[in-house]
């Protein structure tokens, strides 16, 4: 399998899934502005999303993919369908408990996360709407985790822009439809989640039964028990542990940050989470479809005890990252104003909010890199088994994060937390990478030097461009002329792209270089 196609595969679905999340952002900025039900809205959608990450795609596939990849290395597929059937029924069961607890404390866990809300009472109606998202897209993950071992890849990666459609559909369907008879509108996005959620469940089926893995979750008694005393799952529970620790220390940090947020003003919420979706282009285009990518092929790796092969796989994968993150971190630093004007200005969006949102996008532009590269340095951990180092590194980033929250955050208000975040960020990554060195777990390939001066060429000429045009156009005073605004940035990221990748072609750099297989 050649990883360069694979992980620009992936990049290249995850694409679609992130301009549909941009066109899903542009529709709630147009309709709804960073207002008090847009923060209910985000905090509500937060919610779901934190416990996903918990018992989802997060913490569980950290435990169910390496055991899934070694297993089926080892013993073959027979045992490993008898894995998923029993992984799928206990999971199952777990998550129906959850979701029907989570509609019941929905009160309760939006005062967690967001107590100072104006829409306090909005924010709990969509939680409890949105509640069940959470079993549909853990399912999900599952479904992911066994479609990647399997070297499937494409289905997972699209899935998402699902969700994006689906809130989209709502949001310019619904919204009028509900004000129309006197509704709150924004509860149309809550709406499409839950919708979206269906379809991303069902999507998976035709792709695991056409591999055989349909799952088969056992709904008896009998069933149960037999599922919960497999090998596999107790592996997995047992992996899991460090694991939702390690995850619910990142997931404790957004919770802070969000309370934090709700306390700065009406706003602030929203302008986040507007500068982390396009923070999260980069993280998604390359840094999640090489973490998916890498995962499966590092476990099966260590199973084979292939140390070389590993060690490769890792340099390979941080090299690639910084070719492609370090450009998009200096557009955020530099561009700020250009990305978020020419996406959110119209509508209920004002240019005050434009401001508010460059700020935050700045901070997270800071630690881009660490954010991105934990897409890769923490798989390296999980494929050997190790849940622990990650999460110790996590839980000091956590202090960290926190401790520089009570500097920047009465300095810079809400681009403080995005500013905390990125240097968190920075600092566990950092920790992470010093740890696989001095185990010598990863030892870096010859010819770094070389590449790190053509990186520094090609990024010189791109933080040029990107200064020349931030500060020679009036962006918010384009608003009259949407259609000329898209073209000076189009044209501005373009030549930027273009220029970059000139000048490392004419530093020696080439494609070739990057071609590995796994």
């Amino acid at each position: 399998m050649n990883l360069l196609k694979t992980a620009s595969t992936v990049s290249l679905l995850t694409l679609l899934s992130r301009i549909a999340g941009l066109v899903r952002e542009q529709l709630v900025a147009a309709l709804f502005g960073a207002s008090g039900v847009t923060d209910a809205f985000n905090v509500a959608f937060r919610i779901p999303n934190l416990f996903r990450r918990l018992f989802g795609e997060g913490a569980f596939s950290q435990a169910f993919v390496p055991l899934l990849a070694a297993t089926r290395e080892r013993d073959g597929d027979d045992a490993t369908h008898l894995l998923i059937n029993a992984v799928a029924t206990v999971l199952a069961w777990v998550l129906l408990v959850l979701c029907i607890a989570g509609v019941v404390g929905a009160p309760l866990l939006v005062w967690l996360m967001g107590a100072a809300l104006e829409r306090f009472d909005t924010a709990v109606v969509m939680t409890r709407w949105m509640f069940p998202y959470i079993g549909l897209m853990s399912m999900v993950a599952l479904a992911a985790g066994v479609l990647n071992t399997w070297k499937r890849f494409a289905v997972p990666a699209v899935t998402p822009v699902l969700l994006n459609i689906a809130i989209i559909a709502c949001a310019w369907w619904g919204a009028p439809w509900l004000k129309a008879h006197g509704h709150e509108p924004i509860y149309a996005l809550a709406a499409g989640v839950v919708v979206g959620g269906l379809l991303q469940a069902f999507v998976q089926l035709p792709a695991l039964a056409a591999i055989g893995c349909a799952p088969r979750i056992g709904w008896s008694p009998r069933a149960v028990a037999a599922a919960w005393h497999h090998p596999g799952v107790r592996e997995v529970l047992r992996k899991m542990g460090p694991a939702v620790f390690g995850v619910s220390v990142a997931q404790l940090s957004l919770l802070i940050n969000t309370q934090i947020a709700t306390h700065v003003g009406v706003g602030a919420v929203s302008w986040l989470s507007f500068a982390d979706r396009l923070m999260e282009f980069p993280t998604g285009l390359l840094g999640v479809a090489l973490g998916v990518v890498l995962l499966p092929q590092l476990a099966a790796a260590k199973a084979r005890e292939d140390g070389a092969g590993y060690s490769a796989m890792i340099d390979w994968g941080l090299r690639l990252l910084l070719l492609s993150t370090l450009p998009c971190a200096l557009a955020l630093l530099i561009f700020p104003v250009g990305l978020v004007s020419v996406l959110f200005h119209y509508g209920h969006f004002g240019a005050d909010d434009v401001a508010m949102t460059a700020r935050a996008l700045r901070g997270y532009g800071v630690g881009l890199m660490g954010i991105v590269s934990l897409k890769v340095l923490a798989p390296a951990f999980y494929a050997r088994h190790d849940m622990r180092t990650p999460v110790k590194v996590a839980v000091g980033a956590l202090v960290a994060t926190q401790l520089m929250n009570l500097v920047f955050v009465p300095w810079l208000g809400h681009a403080g937390l995005a500013l905390s975040i990125g240097l968190g960020a920075l600092a566990n990554a950092g920790l992470l990478l010093a740890l696989l060195l001095r185990r010598g777990t990863y030892a870096p390939s010859p010819g770094w030097g070389r590449f790190a001066l053509r990186l520094l060429a090609g990024n010189a000429v791109a933080a040029a461009i990107l200064w020349l045009a931030a500060s020679d156009i009036d962006w918010i005073g384009l608003r009259a002329h949407p259609g000329q605004r898209v073209a000076w940035v189009a044209l501005t990221l373009g030549g930027v792209a273009a220029a970059y990748l000139g000048t490392l072609i004419v530093c020696g750099l080439r494609g070739r270089d990057f071609v590995r297989r796994g």
